[in-house]
C-alpha cells in the first residue's frame, strides 16, 4: 500500500442538501430544501444529476425528494460518518489542521505536529471561522455496486450531532449489524433563534417508513447470517477501512477541500487562504503551551 495517501470508500456519486450557482462571477453556495442526488462530474452549471435521482423522483410522483432509502457499508459507525474539526486553506483547498476537540494534527513551520484541540470556540489558529465541523457519511443507494459508496459531505452541526447519535443508537439496538439494517435519509427542518425563525434543513438516518423496529432488526440479524454463510466477512471489511483510512496524515486531498470551500463558504464571509491570525510556528506553540485550551 502507497503510504501517504489515505484508502477511501470508493465514492460513486454525492448527496447534497444544497447546490452552487455562479451570481455575479461568483460561485456560492445555495441551500435547498430537499435532495439531490448526483454523480462526481460537475459543469459550468453543476454537479450532473445521477440516474438514481431520477428514478426516486418518480417514485414521490412530482413531490421533493425528502428520504432516500439506504444500506451503510460498514457495521462500525465511527467508519460510516468521518467527523472532525478541519481547516481548510481557502485558496488551495489544502487541510491545515483536523482535530477532534482534544488532540489535533496541525501542519506548521516544523512540518506536522500533534497539538491540544480545544474546538474551533476556543482556537486562535481557527479563529473567523476558518475551523468547521467537517463531516462525510458514506451510504449506499441500491445493489448495483456492493461496494461503492454515495457521500453526504456536511459543516452543519445538526446533521453532524444528528447522525452520529442515530448511527451508535442503530448500532447498539441491532447487535452491531449496521451493515445489514434496512434503512433512510430523511431530511428535517426546524427553525430557532439564530435563524431568525427562518427554517434550517438538516439530515436524519431513520428506520425506513415501512417497518418497525423489530422488524429491522431481524431482517438485519437474518441478512448477517446469510452473508456471513455467503463468506462475506464484514468484520475484515471493516478493518481494511480503518487501515486505510490511517494510512495518510490528512483523509482528503486538497481537491475535495476546494470542494467543501465552494460548497458551504460564501465568498468574502472568511480571510483569503493566504490570511492567517498568526504565523502557524507562533500559534502552534502558544496554543501546546496554553494548558487551558485542552479539553
Amino acid at each position: 500500500m502507497i503510504k501517504g495517501l489515505a484508502i477511501t470508500p470508493p465514492v460513486i456519486g454525492r448527496i447534497s442538501i444544497g447546490r452552487t450557482v455562479e451570481k455575479n462571477g461568483k460561485r456560492l453556495p445555495e441551500k435547498d430544501d430537499q435532495f439531490t442526488i448526483s454523480t462526481q462530474i460537475q459543469t459550468r452549471e453543476g454537479w450532473l444529476p445521477h440516474p438514481l435521482d431520477e428514478a426516486l423522483r418518480q417514485e414521490v410522483q412530482g413531490k421533493k425528494l425528502r428520504s432516500i432509502p439506504v444500506t451503510l457499508p460498514f457495521n462500525d459507525p465511527d467508519l460510516n460518518l468521518r467527523a472532525e474539526y478541519t481547516f481548510f486553506e481557502r485558496k488551495s483547498g489544502r487541510p491545515l489542521c483536523s482535530g477532534d476537540g482534544e488532540s489535533c494534527r496541525r501542519r506548521t513551520d516544523q512540518g506536522l505536529e500533534q497539538l491540544p484541540c480545544p474546538s474551533p470556540d476556543l482556537c486562535e489558529f481557527g479563529a473567523h471561522d476558518l475551523c468547521k465541523p467537517y463531516g462525510r457519511l458514506y451510504v449506499r443507494i441500491g445493489e448495483e455496486d456492493e461496494l461503492g459508496c454515495f457521500v453526504f459531505r456536511t459543516t452543519g452541526y445538526n446533521s453532524i450531532r444528528t447522525l452520529a447519535a442515530r448511527l451508535r443508537y442503530f448500532h447498539a439496538i441491532s447487535g452491531g449489524n449496521l451493515a445489514t439494517l434496512p434503512l433512510e435519509l430523511k431530511l428535517r427542518g426546524k427553525s430557532t433563534t439564530q435563524s431568525h425563525r427562518a427554517p434550517i434543513y438538516y439530515v436524519d438516518l431513520t428506520l425506513r417508513a415501512e417497518q418497525s423496529m423489530g422488524d429491522a432488526v431481524s431482517h438485519a440479524r437474518e441478512t448477517a447470517k446469510v452473508r456471513e454463510n455467503q463468506s462475506i466477512n464484514q468484520a475484515e471489511l471493516d478493518k481494511a477501512a480503518h487501515a486505510g483510512l490511517l494510512n495518510a496524515q490528512f483523509e482528503y486531498s486538497e481537491e475535495e477541500g476546494l470542494q467543501v470551500v465552494e460548497e458551504f463558504v460564501p465568498e468574502g464571509t472568511t480571510p483569503s487562504g493566504n490570511a492567517q491570525p498568526q504565523s502557524a510556528q507562533g500559534l502552534s506553540h502558544k496554543l501546546a503551551s496554553k494548558k487551558a485550551f485542552s479539553v
